[in-house]
């Protein structure tokens, strides 16, 4: 049996799909689209079940993608049962997206999540009526504390075992008459359709034009559309669409007043910080405090578990050049041991944390007003507060931070997000500002490093959005309670999160480091030398910096460290200038990003625009590098 979780964004839709699938899940796309959706097989009650978790979205009405596939998904049947995931503190306002599933006339059950943070709230609902009302069952849940659970299952198992479909509630008697014209001339395009006659006379009195486009070819029935809108329209004096969207706000708020009890909120702790962290002054004070602190407990947390392995795996591969020797077996074996050593060494240090302290600032809900209070800065670069959480992670890693473009809604803000993100200094080029820049020119130079690179960002979002122009609407959002985090759901995103990486990332991240020691081997390095020599001239640095740029790809800080092989000295300073080390270090900082972000960028974005990205993030490092040189060559006579 399969049963679909729909519901708006903040329900605890994925809090509850998390506590029955735990870590046996899939991601998987609506055919040809690239919205995605979780699904997990479980076995409870004796059945199995094919739980889907679809996008949350607060209406059925075709304004976006995921809202058109998570709708054609319901309408398709796939579904034995749909389950929807209503808070419970906003039931007002949730009912309008129940009404819109009854419309579509399928097996349904109503799951009051959140009923602790109504009963916070003063909220106190009469589910019995509401399932009355409604015609379907109606379960309270506290999905988070695994509340009320079995009794869903099992309810949903029994919906769809007998295809419970519940009741509309009627509309006022006009625009019931105006459903009615249209359905009777509606029925035969809905049968043909494989979709209820009234819903579909709803949503062509809606204006949806995802069915008014499907049924181009009847301009008899859109002209009688078109008729009973206009009716409509003159008798109250408001858009057709709004007639609509009117009607079920009426009648939600209606069936809220008779089944819920409103009494006196209790404030709590959690209010009262919320009143600091979304205040006009403080609240961007604690934004800085919080991400300075995020930032430096991961590196921290990151430098000290990755020395100690990474001088494992050093020790591990000059044990085996003793005692194999250099032959082509040593190379194979070092290019694999490479490949590992960057998984555990290099990017686990630094992505586990961050996966972290990712899911704990998702679930305590501090994302969403951390994308609210940076909303007006990230207009100014064309897109909004929501794409400052990749920007914040891709100081640690990349990787999560391509990952977290997912929860932008258009492709082009999660394009141009990505593109900016893996541009920030990560952990690994971070060793490189500070191994060769602040080691060999100062702090200081390493810092300015941070704050041009700032700048160039800026400069490139702005060009970007301007060359790919889309209106970026203001920030619509809605700030979900101030919540304590459950561990659990803390480690089981973690995981979700970190597999990707270990299924995707690191088997290419693997094989592109035995390429490279292949090529190290062969002398092919030589040969690489000679190719990049226009780049390497064009920036000003030496010839034998071509190869280091090569590996730099696989691993950031590999650019620096075979730097020291490849100029046959560790006192970088005796064979380049300052001049060359920072511009070499901002190529570094900007151009193509390591394989496993190509790996992360594949998966979300796909190859073509990866390519893109690489390409863009080329030019944006020539440039960079090219604008530090003159600058230094017209400030710094000393450097020249």
């Amino acid at each position: 049996m399969r049963i679909a979780l729909a519901g708006q964004p903040n329900c605890g839709k994925s809090t509850l799909f998390n506590a029955l699938a735990g870590y046996r899940t899939v991601t998987a796309n609506f055919p040809g689209q690239t919205v995605r959706y979780n699904m997990s097989k479980v076995r409870l009650h004796g059945v199995t079940l094919e739980i889907v978790d679809l996008p949350g979205t607060y209406s059925l009405t075709s304004m976006d993608l995921a809202e058109v596939e998570a709708r054609n998904y319901i309408l398709s049947g796939s579904a034995d049962v749909v389950v929807n995931v209503v808070d419970a503190s906003l039931l007002s306002r949730s009912l309008e997206f129940t009404l819109q599933l009854l419309e579509m006339d399928r097996p349904l059950v109503v799951c009051l999540n959140m009923m602790d943070e109504a009963r916070r709230k003063g909220i106190e609902i009469d589910s019995n009526t509401l399932s009355r009302i409604l015609g379907v069952p109606v379960v309270e849940t506290i999905a988070s504390k695994g509340v009320g659970l079995e009794d869903l299952v099992a309810t949903a198992i029994e919906v769809g075992k007998r295809g419970i479909r519940g009741r509309s509630p009627e509309f006022h008697r006009d625009i019931e008459k105006a459903i009615g014209e249209v359905e009777a001339v509606a029925g035969a395009a809905a049968e043909d359709m494989g979709v209820p006659a009234r819903f579909l006379a709803i949503k062509l009195l809606e204006g949806d034009e995802y069915f008014l486009r499907e049924l181009g070819g009847q301009p008899s029935l859109i002209k009688e559309v078109r008729r009973v809108q206009a009716l409509l329209e003159r008798t109250h004096g408001r858009p057709h669409d709004v007639i609509i969207a009117s009607e079920r706000h009426a009648v939600a708020m209606n069936i809220f007043e008779r089944v819920a009890r409103v009494g006196e909120p209790v404030r709590t702790i959690q209010d009262r910080v919320d009143d600091f962290l979304m205040h006009r002054y403080w609240g961007y004070i604690f934004l800085i405090s919080i991400l300075v602190g995020f930032f430096y407990g991961v590196f921290i947390t990151g430098r000290n578990i990755e020395d100690p392995i990474v001088s494992a795996f050093e020790s591990l591969i000059g044990w085996m050049e003793g005692r194999m020797g250099e032959g082509l077996s040593f190379y194979l074996l070092k290019g694999l041991t490479e490949g590992l050593a960057g998984g555990i060494g290099i990017v686990m240090p630094y992505l586990i944390p961050f996966l972290v302290g990712m899911a704990l600032l998702e679930d305590t809900g501090y994302l969403s007003r951390m994308a609210f209070l940076m909303d007006a800065f990230m207009h100014r670069i064309g897109l909004h507060g929501k794409s400052v959480l990749p920007f914040v992670l891709g100081y640690g890693c990349s990787v999560p931070a391509v990952m977290a473009t997912r929860v932008l809604e258009t492709e082009r803000d999660r394009l141009v997000t990505a593109f900016l993100a893996v541009m920030v200094p990560c952990a690994a080029r971070t060793t490189v500002i500070y191994g060769l820049v602040a080691a060999y020119i100062g702090p200081i130079a390493a810092l300015s490093i941070y704050l041009f690179n700032i700048l160039i960002i800026a400069l490139a979002g702005r060009l970007t959005t301007h060359i790919i122009p889309e209106v970026t609407p203001g920030l619509i959002l809605e700030i979900p309670p101030f919540r304590l985090p459950v561990l659990k759901a803390v480690l089981t995103k973690t995981w979700f999160r970190l597999r990707e990486f270990v299924l995707v990332a690191w088997p290419i991240l693997i094989a592109g480091s035995i390429v490279l020691s292949i090529l190290e081997y062969t002398g092919g390095d030589v040969a690489v030398n000679r190719l990049l020599q226009p780049l390497t001239f064009l920036l000003g640095v030496p010839q034998a910096v071509g190869t280091t740029l090569i590996f730099g790809i696989l691993r950031k800080e590999l650019s620096m460290i075979m730097l020291f092989q490849a100029l046959g000295t560790m006192d970088v300073s005796s064979v380049m200038s300052a001049v060359q080390i920072m511009v070499f270090t901002v190529f570094v900082v900007f151009y193509i990003p390591c394989v496993a972000t190509l790996a992360a960028l594949s998966r979300e974005l796909g190859w073509r625009r990866t390519g893109l990205i690489c390409l863009a993030t080329v030019m944006t490092g020539l440039f960079a590098a090219l604008l530090v040189r003159g600058l230094f060559w017209l400030f710094s006579p000393l450097y020249r």
